[in-house]
C-alpha cells in the first residue's frame, strides 16, 4: 500500500489517481496510525519551506514518519517542495528540515538567468539527465521532460546522492536519493507519460 501524506499541501488525488489507473493500490493518509500499513510513502507538496514543515509538524505524523523512514526503512519519494523538506535546511526559511538527506535548499541565482527565457520561478517543462542508473529513474534518458514549478533547488552534500541534473541557468539536482528516501523537483503527476512510469517505477523499487 503505497501512502500518500495529506499534511495539507499538494494535490494528493492526483497521485491516488493516476496509481488507481495504474491498478495500484494508495490510501490518502491524514493521521500517524494510517502509516503504520504502508509499504511506500509519496511526501508531495507546494509552496515554501516554512509553511511545509509547520503544516507537517502540526499533522501529528512527523514521529510516525520519522519511525517509518528511518527505523523501518520504508521507500519514500518527497515531491517539489516535499523533496527539499528532506534537506537540513533552506534558504527560503528559519525552519530546520526533516534532516533526512545530507544537503540543503539554495535560492536558483537570477543572476545566471540571462534572458526571458531563463526567470524566476522555473516554470514549465524542461529535461533530465540521468546520472547513474538509478531504478527511480528506469527507462528515462536525457530527453525525458518534466514539469517544474520552482525558485529554490536542492543542493547535495554528497555528490552521490544527487541521480539526476537539469538545466536553469545552472546545472542543479532535479532528483535525489540516499538509501530509501528519494526527492525529485518536478511535478510526476503533470508531467504526462513521464510522470506516470516515474510513479510505477517508485511503485516497483
Amino acid at each position: 500500500m503505497i501512502a500518500i501524506v495529506d499534511y495539507g499541501l499538494g494535490n494528493v488525488k492526483a497521485f491516488a489517481n493516476v496509481y488507481e489507473r495504474l491498478n495500484i493500490p494508495t490510501c490518502i493518509v491524514r493521521k500517524a496510525d494510517d502509516l503504520n500499513a504502508a509499504t511506500k510513502v509519496i511526501l508531495p507538496g507546494v509552496g515554501a519551506f516554512d509553511q511545509a514543515m509547520t503544516k507537517l509538524n502540526l499533522s501529528g505524523m512527523r514521529k510516525t514518519l520519522d519511525d517509518v523512514v528511518l527505523i523501518k526503512k520504508i521507500p519514500v519519494l518527497g515531491i517539489c517542495v516535499g523533496m527539499q523538506i528532506l534537506a537540513k535546511k533552506s534558504d527560503e526559511g528559519i525552519l530546520p528540515g526533516l534532516g533526512w538527506i545530507d544537503g540543503m535548499v539554495k535560492k536558483l541565482d537570477v543572476s545566471l538567468l540571462h534572458d526571458s527565457k531563463t526567470q524566476l520561478p522555473h516554470m514549465g517543462w524542461n529535461t533530465i539527465q540521468p546520472n547513474n542508473g538509478n531504478p527511480l529513474l528506469k527507462n528515462f534518458n536525457d530527453e525525458s521532460r518534466f514539469y517544474f514549478l520552482h525558485s529554490y533547488y536542492f543542493q547535495c552534500h554528497k555528490q552521490h546522492d544527487s541521480i539526476a541534473i537539469t538545466e536553469y541557468g545552472i546545472h542543479f539536482s532535479s532528483a535525489v536519493n540516499h538509501e530509501n528516501i528519494y526527492g525529485v523537483q518536478f511535478h510526476p503527476e503533470k508531467s504526462h507519460q513521464w510522470g506516470v512510469q516515474l510513479l510505477r517505477n517508485f511503485a516497483e523499487l
